[in-house]
Order: C-alpha cells, then structure tokens, then sequence
C-alpha cells in the first residue's frame, strides 16, 4: 500500500521560515515527481511547486524565491522550505507524486498518481 504523509505544518510569524516534510512509502521513490499543493479557505487548490528529472523544477509566481522544493531519495522524503513567510501563505499544503515519467510543466493535481492529506501552516501577522 501506497501511503504519502506531510508533517511540520504549524502556526508561524510573517516573515518566519519553516521546512515541510513528505514521507512516502510502499513505491520507489525515485522514479516518481514530486509535488506541492495547497489549499487556503475558501479558495481553489492551487500548485505551489513541482520537481521533475525531466524537465526541472517550476514555482508558482507567490512562492519563487521564497520556497525551495527538494527531495532525499535516500529517505523516500520530500520537503518544502518556506522563507519570509505571508498571511496570505496560510492553506493546507498537500505532497503529490506523479510517475511515469512525469513533465512537470502544466502540472495539476488531477495528474497525480498518490496524493497526502495535507499540514495545516497558519501564518500570522
């Protein structure tokens, strides 16, 4: 069974940092993309970052130069590092995988093949 888990949400101060983690088992690693989404209330879900060996890494226009994607395929985890966070950064982040060779140009969440339930990260003012 395929499990993909997301730790180290939390409450936060704007303007501090914090690293999310995405542990995954039951698949192997490496021949998989990685993924962030997140969610705010109500709004739509939308892609924060991804990381793919075929075609690089891409950020959302809100997280580049602040977020960094990353991956450790000897732990089978995936992070985030978040810096000079925001209010408006506050959302339920959610980890994604997608296999098969996975361009992550146009990246959605529909396309993934194993997804997390997400970590809540409040930013507060």
């Amino acid at each position: 069974e395929v499990q993909v888990v997301e730790s180290g949400g939390g409450l936060v101060q704007a303007g501090g940092s914090l690293r999310l983690s995405c542990a995954a088992s039951g698949l192997i690693f490496d021949d998989y993309a990685i993924a962030w989404f997140r969610q705010a209330p109500g709004k739509e879900r939308e892609g924060v970052s991804c990381a793919s060996s075929m075609d690089g890494t891409y950020y959302g226009d809100s997280v580049k130069g602040r977020f960094t994607i990353s991956r450790d395929n000897a732990k089978n985890t995936a992070y985030l590092q978040m810096t000079d966070l925001k209010p408006e950064d506050t959302a339920v982040y959610s980890c994604a995988l997608a296999g098969g060779y996975y361009f992550c140009s146009g990246y959605e969440w529909e396309h993934m093949d194993y997804r997390g339930k997400g970590t809540l990260l409040t930013v507060s003012s």
